[in-house]
């Protein structure tokens, strides 16, 4: 009961034809078609892009194990012993 029945929608389809035209309805049409295109290509190209970020890596580190970390980490901190003496 609380819902539009056809004829009600049917009414309002007139109104708005009769109020803006055809011709500026179609025109409208056209933008929103070509608005919801250009959307889902710049939504594909993000998403390629992001892709494309996630398989390459954001810099040039080496990979490095756990052991390997803490050897370099242990070095620097003499270097840096060093040059304080």
């Amino acid at each position: 009961m609380g819902g539009i029945s056809i004829w009600q929608l049917l009414i309002i389809a007139v109104i708005v034809v009769l109020l803006f035209g055809t011709k500026k309805l179609r025109g409208i049409g056209g933008d929103l078609g070509s608005a919801v295109k250009g959307f889902k290509k710049a939504m594909s190209e993000e998403e390629a892009i992001t892709k494309d970020a996630k398989e390459s890596n954001d810099a040039d580190f080496e990979k490095k194990n756990i052991s390997e970390q803490k050897t370099a980490e242990q070095s620097t901190e003499k270097q840096k012993d060093k040059e304080q003496v």
